[in-house]
């Protein structure tokens, strides 16, 4: 029973969790990250939370703002794992962490070793006077915490091997790629049209080229980077509606009651393993439909078919002029309902040719074979002559470009 083991053991039982998630993932835990998931007493940064409680691989909140709203949490440790091994830590290495809590600095510590360095700042200060207070109480008194809104850079010149961001960041600031020594790796949780994935990006010349992504989430980046979307609601009740992470705007009014309308259907006899991720799919769309967004819903609006979402949070979505579709939940199919059809649901006065486009796209991302994309990070004056071929996404500091690179 877990109330009847001890902090080691569960701290054992725990790194055991995060190398089955991994292995679930198609990754491997390293052996350096395992071991200081053994090694690191969770509990120490975990606040009021009982000692199995802390132990489990699920983030816990920390400090909320004044509405409720998570500002600050102990993330879940599979993500802080994953986040590690894009790293590529070594013994030596000096790590700066964005966004400060103490575990996470404390996991990269023990990596890093006596040799490394690992500075970790955060906006809040009342954050930061925390972490150095569990870092203490653990026996990390050599990680340096800063107050500091790491928009801007630490300190002029100063550079680190690896950069690790553990709030979601709307952009990349020029601080970071400037502080980053050569061959040095960013690790960010960036928001693509309202998306998060876990990048691991390398310098080349003046751009940032990801060598690989994850589907994650964090709590959002506050100070000078901080950014909004703008959420549109469908229903006077706000059971359903829109959310738009750049700088696109819905019309409102030609949306007015679209959900009243009635549904169109398009299943596209593409299919998906039950427990396969398809979250590159999402990121297709959002590069290939012009208008594309996030439908979100209570689970009420769900349960009770006003819109058929595999989950409230956000799913992808376009509108048409005024017409809405939005993928469907994936339906079972075959006689053992191991895998799931793909299918497109539109309202409007053309709902059957505006679900027929989102279904053509999916099966356009089949075609080329589900791809994997590929992420450039370039500065905001690159002109477009010097940006390679992609879906171009604007941002305040920079210019992304997603390609599609192993497309058939």
């Amino acid at each position: 029973m877990l109330d009847t083991m001890s902090a080691d053991e569960l701290r054992g039982a725990l790194a055991e969790q995060v190398a089955a998630r991994h292995q679930a993932l198609g990754l491997v835990l390293p052996a350096e990250i395992d071991r200081a998931l053994r090694t690191v007493p969770r509990h120490l940064f975990t606040g009021d939370a009982e000692l199995e409680a802390a132990y489990e691989d699920t983030a816990i909140i920390t400090k909320r703002d004044e509405r409720g709203i998570s500002v600050s949490s102990v993330s879940a440790p599979w993500l802080q794992a994953m986040m590690l091994g894009q790293a590529e830590l070594k013994p030596g290495d000096r790590v700066l962490e964005i966004g400060s809590g103490g575990y996470n600095a404390a996991l990269i510590r023990e990596v890093v070793g006596p040799t490394g360095l690992v500075t970790s700042v955060d906006i809040d200060l009342e954050i930061t006077d925390r972490a150095k207070r569990c870092l203490a109480d653990a026996g990390y008194t050599d990680v340096e915490v800063i107050p500091k809104d790491a928009e801007f850079p630490i300190e002029p010149g100063r550079t680190f091997d690896a950069i690790i961001v553990t709030v979601g960041s709307w952009d990349v600031p020029p601080a970071w790629p400037a502080q980053l020594a050569e061959g040095g790796r960013l690790v960010v949780p960036l928001r693509t049209k309202g998306m998060t994935r876990s990048w691991v990006l390398e310098r080349q010349g003046t751009a940032l080229v990801s060598r690989g992504q994850q589907t994650c989430g964090f709590v959002p980046m506050q100070g000078a980077g901080a950014h909004r979307g703008t959420g549109t609601p469908l229903r006077d009740d706000d059971a359903v509606g829109l959310w738009q992470d750049e700088r696109e705007s819905v019309e409102v009014a030609a949306l007015s009651g679209v959900l009243d309308l009635p549904r169109a259907e398009v299943w596209t006899g593409i299919t998906v393993g039950a427990k396969t991720s398809f979250s590159d799919q999402d990121l297709w769309l959002a590069a290939t439909l012009p208008g594309f967004c996030l439908i979100t819903a209570s689970q009420k609006a769900i349960d009770d078919g006003t819109v058929a979402l595999p989950w409230p949070y956000g799913t992808p979505a376009f509108v048409d002029g005024p017409n809405l579709a939005y993928r469907a939940k994936p339906r079972p199919v075959g006689d053992s309902g191991e895998s799931r059809e793909f299918g497109s649901f539109a309202h409007g006065p053309q709902a059957e040719r505006s679900a027929r486009l989102l279904a053509e796209q999916i099966a356009a991302w089949d075609r080329a074979g589900r791809p994997s994309p590929r992420l450039e990070v370039h500065p905001v004056g690159t002109p477009d002559a010097d940006l390679p071929d992609g879906f171009v996404l604007e941002k305040k500091h920079s210019r992304l470009v997603i390609s599609w690179p192993t497309a058939r």
